[in-house]
This record gives C-alpha cells, sequence and structure tokens, in this order.
C-alpha cells in the first residue's frame, strides 16, 4: 500500500461559541497550573475527560462534541467560573509587579535568557524526565508571578522522556509515545508573512532546519525548538525525538540545537538578551554563539566579545559528582565545532582548554560544564552544601584560592508554592492568611497566619489529603492492573490498598542507585514489623523511574515490587508507575512523611521534599542537599548526623538503622499520641513549624528574586557596561589584563608587622602593616589583603575572614599598607597577607585568578 505524505497543510481548531471565546485564552496559558479555580473549570468540563486526557485542556476542547459545547455554552454556573478565571488572568497579566518597582525603568533594556534542555510545565507538556526540568517550569512561573522579563528557551521533545509500566516480573519497561504539538497548549512561532519561523543550524554532514513553538506561562514566554519538520531527512527530524535519548552523536546535535540554535531564534524573533541563564552544561554551546554573533554585530575580535559576553551569563550546575557533567570525545567536538571555532579566530588547541579541567591535557575529554563556567562570569550551586562540593570539584582551576574563595556561590532551589498546594490546603489559608496572600505565598504573614487555625482544623486538612490520596492510589492501581491485563483476583484486592487512617510515608524520584530507594529494605524483619505494627502501623508508597540504560536503579524497581508481591506487604506497600508532575503532586499532597536518603553529598538540592511543606507534610531525610539548610529541631527528622563513610556498605548500615529508629522512636509514636479530640497536638504542631520555617525560604519567589538580585541585575549592568562606548570599556579591561599579567611576576609582599598580642580577648583588634612590591603597577591596580581564620593541625587556614587594607604610603616601587583585624572567635587563629589583582570593569576570581601570598612560616 502506498504511504501518503501531504503537499499543503493547515491547522484546524474547534469552533466555539462567542460565549465560550475565553477559553481560547485559558488554554493557552499555563497560568492555569498554578490557579486552582481555573483547573476546577476545567474538571467542570468533563471530570473523567480531564483526566483521560491528562490535564491537557487543548485536547479537553478537541474531544468536546457539539452537544458537550451547546450545554456548557447554556450553564450559567459554568459560563460565570469561565468569566471569572478569564478576568483574573486579565488582572493577573496587568497588576504591577516586584521587578517593576524594584528596578524601575529598568524593563525596556533587560532581557534575561533562560536556557535549559528540560522544563516541567505540567504532564500534559511531558518534555521533562525530573527534578531539573519540574525546577526549570518553577523558574519561569515565579519569573512570570514577580514581573521578570525573561524568556525560556528548550527543546520540544516529540517523544518527550518515557513512560514506564512493569512487567510481570517487576521489571521497568519503557515506550515512547509520539506526540501532536497541535494539540498541546503550544503555538507554532510564525514570521511576519505568516510562514512557520525557520532556523538554520549547521552539522557537519548537512544544515538542519528547526522551527520553534511558543508556551505562554504567565507573563512569560517559553520558546521550544522542533527539528520534526518535513523538509529536514528523516535523521535530523529525530534528533528532538526523545528527551537524554541516543548516543553522544545525538547528544551534541541536540545541545548545538539547544544553546547555538535557542539564541539564533532569539535573535531571528528580534530579541536581543542582555544576559544569558545556562541551566546546567547542556546549553554551553550558546555561549559561542553570543560570542560569535557580537563580533560580526561590533566588528571585534574574540577576546574583546568574550570580554562583553561572559559578563552578561549566569551558569548554574546541578550536579555533585564528576561524573555527572556532560563529557565529549575531543574528535566528537573537533568535527562539530570545526567551523565554529575557526569563526571565532581560535586555535583547535586553545579551544579544547575551554572544556578542560586542565588546559594542556589532550587526553581529557570535552566537559560542557567547564565550557560553561569558562564562559559566565556568574557561577552557583543549588544549595550551600552543593555550592561547597562543587568548589570542590572546580578547584583546580583556581590553584591559588582557598577552597572557600573558589568562586561558586550558592543559590539554593525552591518550589513553585501555588503550583504544588493542594485545594484543601488553599482554602485553609483563604480562612486565615491576609486577603491577598496568594500574590505572595513567600511571605511569612502568609504561614504565621495558620497559628489562628484550630488544631482541628490544620489535622483535618491532613487527614482529608491523606484519604484523598489513598483513593487516587486505588483508582490508579486499577488502571495499573487493567494496563497488565491482570485478572478479577488482583482487581478484587485493590479495595484492600493502603488504609487512609494509618501513617503514610513517600518515596518517589528518579531511580538512581546512590538515592538508595531500597535503604528501609537493609532487615526486612524489622520493616515488616514497622508496617504491621499492632498499635503504630505504617503504609509505604512508591514512585519513580529509572533511566533506560540504568540496570542497577532498574533492579531496585523490581526489588520493591517483589517485596510487596512476596512478603504479604500488599496492603502496605504500593509502587505507583509512570511517575509524572501528576503522581507527584497527588503524593506530595497525601502523604504524611517525605521520606529522602541518598548517599550524602550526592544530592545536589532536591525539591521533593520542599513540595510537602505547604501542604503541611514533614520531612525524614539524610542532612544533605538542601535538608542540610533546612532542617532544624521540631520541622522534621535527621536520617544521622551527616557523617559520610567511605565503605558504601557500612554507610548504608548506619544509615538504614538511624532510619529505623527515628520511625520507631519519634515519628511513629508522635503521629499516634492523640489527646483532645483524636488529634495528635505533638504533630500538628510540627506541621506549623515546618510551614512557618521552611515553606518561606524554599520558595521559587524567594530564589528568582536572589538570582535577579545577586546575578542577573548585576549581569545586566556589566554587559551594559562593557558594550558602550563603542566596546572602548571591555577594550580597557582587557588591555588592564594584559598588562597585570604581564608584570604580575614582579609582585611581592616584601614584610608584614602586626600588634597582635600573644592572647587577644574576643572582640579585639590588632594593626596589620604589609609593604607591597608592584614593580610597575599602581597601588590601585591590586587589593592588599589580610586572611585571617582557624590554625588546624595541619596549620592551614578554615572558616576564613577577609580584611582590606588601605594604603598609607609609596615610597618608588614599594608601598605600604595598612588596616584592623578583628579577633571574631576564640582558638588557634592565624593571618597571612595576599595581593590580587582590582578594577572596577573585570570580575577578578572568574576572569583574572592569579594572587600573590606572603610566605609562610617554615
Amino acid at each position: 500500500m502506498r504511504s501518503l505524505k501531504y503537499a499543503h497543510s493547515f491547522e484546524v481548531v474547534k469552533h466555539l461559541p462567542e460565549k465560550l471565546q475565553p477559553i481560547r485564552k485559558l488554554t493557552y496559558n499555563f497560568w492555569w497550573t498554578w490557579n486552582h479555580e481555573t483547573r476546577s473549570m476545567f474538571r467542570d468540563i468533563g471530570r473523567e475527560l480531564w483526566e483521560e486526557v491528562e490535564h491537557n485542556p487543548v485536547e479537553l476542547i478537541n474531544r468536546l462534541g457539539q452537544d458537550d459545547i451547546d450545554r456548557l455554552a447554556r450553564d450559567d454556573v459554568f459560563l460565570a467560573k469561565l468569566h471569572h478565571c478569564a478576568k483574573e488572568l486579565d488582572r493577573y497579566l496587568s497588576d504591577k509587579t516586584w521587578f517593576d518597582r524594584k528596578f524601575p525603568k529598568k524593563r525596556e533594556d533587560t532581557l534575561i535568557a533562560y536556557f535549559s534542555a528540560e522544563f516541567g510545565l505540567s504532564e500534559a507538556l511531558p518534555i521533562y524526565s525530573g527534578g531539573l526540568g519540574v525546577l526549570a517550569g518553577d523558574h519561569l512561573k515565579a519569573a512570570s508571578d514577580l514581573g521578570i522579563p525573561l524568556v525560556g528557551v528548550g527543546l520540544l521533545y516529540s517523544r518527550g522522556y518515557f513512560r514506564q509500566s512493569l512487567s510481570p516480573d517487576g521489571w521497568q519497561q519503557e515506550r515512547y509515545p509520539q506526540y501532536d504539538f497541535y494539540r498541546l497548549p503550544l503555538q507554532l512561532v510564525r514570521g511576519e508573512d505568516e510562514k512557520p519561523l525557520r532556523i538554520r543550524v549547521e552539522f557537519p554532514d548537512s544544515e538542519v532546519l528547526i522551527q520553534v513553538w511558543k508556551a505562554q506561562v504567565g507573563r512569560v514566554e517559553l520558546y521550544l525548538l522542533d527539528s520534526n519538520i518535513l523538509e529536514n531527512s528523516p535523521d535530523e527530524q529525530s534528533i528532538t525525538d526523545t528527551l537524554y535519548g541516543g548516543d553522544e552523536d545525538m547528544r551534541i546535535r541536540q545541545e548545538i540545537i539547544l544553546g547555538m540554535g535557542g539564541f539564533r531564534a532569539l535573535k531571528a524573533m528580534g530579541m536581543s538578551p542582555t544576559v544569558c541563564h545556562l541551566n546546567e552544561g547542556h546549553a554551553a554551546f550558546l555561549s559561542l554563539e553570543r560570542i560569535k554573533q557580537f563580533m560580526v554585530e561590533n566588528g571585534c575580535d574574540f577576546r574583546t566579545a568574550r570580554q562583553c559576553c561572559v559578563a552578561g551569563n549566569v551558569f548554574t550546575t546541578h550536579t555533585p559528582v564528576p561524573a555527572g557533567f556532560d563529557l565529549f570525545p575531543i574528535e566528537l567536538i573537533d568535527r562539530y565545532l570545526n567551523k565554529t571555532v575557526g569563526a571565532l579566530g581560535m586555535s583547535k588547541e586553545k579551544f579544547h582548554g575551554l572544556g578542560r579541567f586542565d588546559e594542556a591535557d589532550a587526553t581529557e575529554r570535552f566537559n560542557m560544564a567547564i565550557l560553561a563556567m569558562e564562559n559566565s562570569n556568574h557561577v552557583n550551586g543549588v544549595s550551600k552544601l552543593h555550592a561547597q562540593v562543587s568548589r570542590g570539584i572546580f578547584s583546580e582551576r583556581w590553584p591559588d584560592y582557598p577552597l572557600e574563595e573558589v568562586p561558586i556561590d550558592a543559590v539554593t532551589n525552591g518550589i513553585h508554592t501555588l503550583t504544588w498546594m493542594s485545594r484543601r490546603m488553599t482554602e485553609l489559608l483563604d480562612q486565615y492568611a491576609p486577603p491577598n496572600w496568594r500574590d505572595d505565598p513567600s511571605a511569612s504573614e502568609v504561614w504565621e497566619s495558620l497559628d489562628q487555625a484550630p488544631d482541628s482544623a490544620v489535622w483535618d486538612v491532613r487527614e482529608n489529603e491523606r484519604g484523598d490520596f489513598v483513593r487516587y492510589c486505588r483508582r490508579r492501581l486499577r488502571s495499573q492492573h487493567k494496563r497488565s491485563s491482570s485478572g478479577p483476583v488482583d482487581m478484587a484486592g485493590v479495595n484492600d490498598v493502603l488504609d487512609p487512617r494509618v501513617l503514610t510515608i513517600g518515596f518517589a524520584r528518579r531511580f538512581a542507585t546512590y538515592k538508595r530507594a531500597t535503604l528501609l529494605f537493609q532487615d526486612k524483619e524489622r520493616l515488616k514489623n514497622l508496617l504491621f505494627h499492632p498499635d503504630r502501623p505504617i503504609q509505604l508508597v512508591f514512585a519513580g523511574k529509572s533511566h533506560p540504560k540504568d540496570d542497577g536503579g532498574k533492579k531496585l524497581i523490581q526489588d520493591i515490587v517483589n517485596f510487596i508481591r512476596s512478603e504479604g506487604a500488599r496492603s502496605r506497600m504500593v509502587f505507583l508507575e509512570d511517575y509524572d508532575m501528576s503522581v507527584a503532586r497527588r503524593m506530595i499532597q497525601g502523604v504524611d512523611v517525605w521520606l529522602n536518603n541518598p548517599r550524602r553529598p550526592m544530592e545536589a538540592s532536591g525539591t521533593s521534599g520542599m513540595k510537602v511543606v505547604p501542604n503541611g507534610g514533614l520531612n525524614c531525610s539524610i542532612l544533605d542537599g538542601w535538608w542540610a539548610e533546612g532542617h532544624r529541631r521540631g520541622v522534621g527528622w535527621a536520617i544521622g548526623d551527616g557523617s559520610e563513610f567511605g565503605d558504601e556498605g557500612y554507610q548504608d548500615w548506619i544509615d538504614s538503622r538511624a532510619l529505623y529508629h527515628a520511625i520507631e522512636n519519634e515519628i511513629a509514636p508522635m503521629f499516634y499520641y492523640r489527646t483532645e479530640g483524636n488529634v495528635p497536638q505533638g504533630w500538628v504542631e510540627m506541621m506549623r513549624r515546618s510551614m512557618k520555617e521552611l515553606a518561606p525560604l524554599f520558595s521559587t519567589l524567594r530564589m528568582v528574586r536572589e538570582y535577579t538580585t545577586r546575578f542577573y541585575m548585576p549581569a545586566a549592568a556589566a554587559y551594559q557596561h562593557l558594550t558602550c562606548n563603542g566596546l572602548g570599556v571591555a577594550r580597557d579591561a582587557l588591555a588592564w589584563r594584559d598588562r597585570i599579567r604581564k608584570a604580575w611576576s614582579n609582585v611581592a609582599v616584601a614584610s608584614v608587622k602586626d600588634t597582635a598580642a600573644t592572647t587577644s580577648l574576643i572582640g579585639s583588634t590588632f594593626e596589620v602593616k604589609a609593604v607591597i612590591k608592584l614593580g610597575e603597577l599602581a597601588p590601585s591596580d591590586v587589593k592588599v589583603q589580610v586572611l585571617s581564620g582557624q590554625v588546624a593541625q595541619s596549620r592551614e587556614l578554615s572558616n576564613l575572614d577577609l580584611t582590606n587594607l588601605e594604603l598609607e604610603s609609596s615610597n618608588g616601587q614599594e608601598h605600604t599598607f595598612t588596616g584592623t583585624v578583628k579577633c571574631v572567635s576564640p582558638g588557634h587563629r592565624g593571618y597571612i597577607v595576599r595581593v590580587v589583582p582590582d578594577h572596577e570593569d573585570v570580575v577578578v576570581e572568574a576572569e583574572l585568578p592569579i594572587v600573590v601570598y606572603e610566605a609562610p612560616l617554615p
């Protein structure tokens, strides 16, 4: 039979009467994902259909028959809801925002472009795999709430990430459905001629055409690149098929499209970003495209263009282990980047050095995180502990700096609260919080208002959420059994799964081995005693996917499923297949305790545990990622004390014992200790403290405000400053860098004197006087600093404090600097004097990390 392909194409949409026209605007703005009223309005159209289309409002409308449309057009109650939601969206889009108040008159000349390989906005747009993508989606939503002038850039995967099911023996099975973008909440970007906008991306063997789709996220646009168009060959069409699929060749093609194609797409749409934010190293090639285009537009060389562009780049690393970075063979880099390197005017060797720890090591693979870091003046990890770990990973690139000063900052992740909060909890806050609390759910007074709610009201929310979740699990299991063609016996037993009155613990995340999904299974008899305790039973709900190539992770899933089936645990344990944002939302709203037990310090941040907080759930976690800074007495439980052992088996044994002890002796007794009105008052008090202390802090509103004030706006200002006066400022900065490097060998600390007593009191001060030889350099070219700290047994300094010395006098090429150092803490203290370059237009730590120290004691 002949296969026919179209010769002409067009789009067909459902006709809606005038009364229902506001639906169109609501379906194509992902604002509905964090507005309960709009989600409820969609659900009212058809509850079963809403679930069947996986919460995709476009497909919901497409599936309606004419009778359904006529019914809705006659339903005055529905029409009132619809017009109220449309009016609320209009109000949201027109309100004055935090950004406009904080940075008046800056909107016109500021544009932040946020690049990420995945975005998790909703289960209706399945182009995410897990935490990285969901964080990126929450970032866009918070940027919208705050009014940040930001656009997102990503890839549109026609087959998304895989859908999961389990075989009869519990082994993960993957399937990749094909998505029709015209039936998703997306719009194809078109040019002035109404034809689809096309971007060209060159590969060694071909030139690939890319089209662009737009997802509207409140006030923010997300642009998604798609190679699946007829003009491309089948191999080229498949480049954007699957997220994290294919071999290295496919991966580098995807990342070139994301970085280079994404930046070109913005330019083609008339957008010139002042700041580019690289969310992980996948988008690092955009830094090269930005420099290349800058060179053409300004008629300048590579070094001048790079001086300007790196000032406007921000890089966020999410990876706590070196093996987690994208690494490419040099041969592959040369094959795909040869023309780009030539256009930049660089040698291959010099370019290779931009992606290596050791620039001269020809055996080292090309590291995308290092490329991103080399071309960004602002670098951060996603929790305080992760930033500390990252400084250790990358410290060899700053050999003259102590570990504490390696220039990797921390911006701890957060969650978009309204996306993840349950309807029941929002209704409780509606009763007790300030009327406009939804405008800023990161405000402390929102959560402090829960002190006015009776214990019984708070507990009723928790009880009802758990009951909702148990019913959801049973429905989900019925669907799983139907898909796997289970018999009537299996179906009959579903109604006995879980108990809405029992302490419910949830564990859901990517099934990587370091996350230790089966830590609770170290002692199976002890686990069964917990599950079936006569007075204080627990029940466990698991969910999560393993990477298709990770058999170790798949084995963990199989072990859990086999335990459920073979150990009589069906009534107390559940594994929910096909974990996605919808399942995650149900879990974090329904469980009493969220369990997280990775091997420290391998969890960069983790945001799933943050999501239970505004729903009244409590955390029990290893002191890793965000919990290392979030945990404090009375808001949840820590597993262990943060100790790290080299022997993984011993570490697992120690941590499992700590976990058993916490559940047996703290968590379960508190949950089941009931006094007046059958309310566990100690548990409710912990719920309140957790929400009050953690919900405001671990919010993407706080996170994006922090990115904006600490990184985005300083980066925008630096970029604009360097590009003014015909690039004169950038050229002067480069000339200064060259002059400093040439003269640096003549810089030395000649002598140091102080007035420190042998024994000093806390709070006392002493004077330091340092004579510095600068050769041909001027005192204004440098900073002279005192690094003081605690002296360890190895005589190394730690817990450093920095004091800048001031110029007192000059005598030829010798200059005297003085200053006052304060004794801030007890113990054996010491200090050392150093000289670092200093220029207002150069980020020295990133661009010129050279230091001269005085000679330490022998």
